[in-house]
């Protein structure tokens, strides 16, 4: 595998007349977890949508292992080896678990992630994998929501907002399931509301800023002053 595993460059994205995304530069390596950390309105759900095909953009705007993709549809970039995990989970309410965790595995993608391996992660669902997904608790939804994901058997896989939504307890034991998916020598996006919780386990951090990139750099090289300056567009 190329060492550039996703390369953006010069990404636009827009909603009709309105711009989202001004000219993103954007680099991911083959094993690092990159963090997109920006306010509200900065684009990090945009610069998701736009990676998976769910909005369309110029295809050399978006490469993948050396190929342009910004054109393709979202099940084209799935083949490819790109997952998702959405903001809100998104499940389907009239399938149990275990259905939605076999809808990731169409994709039909070889690799590490099956059933079982999914429940070994997650054993909560094993037990209740016959239960409709919206009947289970939030945590627990977006615990349905991250197998799915691992089922396509990708090489990255992007989390939105990962932990919107959930009770601390929950979002400690998400993230202890994180070493275990980036172990299996899979790439990882995280855009994350949590700085702290996303610097520390992320290798490399974007900011982005009213649809520009705003900071790059390597976790442990960037300072808070550095992020605040880069969030907010402000200095300290």
């Amino acid at each position: 595998m190329p060492d550039t595993l996703l390369a953006l460059n010069g990404l636009d994205a827009h909603y009709g007349d309105f711009q989202a995304l001004f000219g993103v530069d954007m680099e991911v390596h083959a094993g690092e977890v990159i963090s997109i950390i920006g306010a509200n309105g900065a684009g990090k759900t945009t610069l998701m949508r736009s990676i998976t095909g769910l909005m369309r953009n110029t295809a050399e705007q978006i490469n993948h292992l050396g190929q342009p993709i910004g054109r393709l549809r979202a099940d084209q970039v799935a083949h490819r080896g790109i997952a998702m995990v959405p903001e809100g989970r998104q499940l389907f309410p009239s399938l149990s678990i275990e259905e939605n965790l076999l809808v990731g595995g169409k994709v039909g993608r070889t690799g590490p992630w099956s059933l079982s391996k999914v429940y070994d992660m997650f054993p909560i669902l094993a037990e209740r994998k016959g239960q409709k997904s919206m009947s289970l608790s939030g945590g627990q939804q977006q615990m349905v929501a991250i197998g799915r994901a691992l089922m396509a058997n990708p090489d990255l896989i992007l989390f939105d907002e990962i932990s919107l939504g959930l009770a601390p307890v929950v979002i400690s034991d998400i993230y202890k399931a994180l070493p275990d998916i980036i172990g299996e020598g899979m790439t990882a996006m995280l855009v994350e509301q949590d700085i702290s919780r996303a610097l520390q386990v992320s290798s490399r951090v974007y900011c982005l800023q009213e649809g520009r990139v705003s900071l790059e750099g390597r976790t442990g090289d960037v300072s808070r002053d550095d992020i605040t300056a880069a969030y907010f567009g402000v200095t300290t």
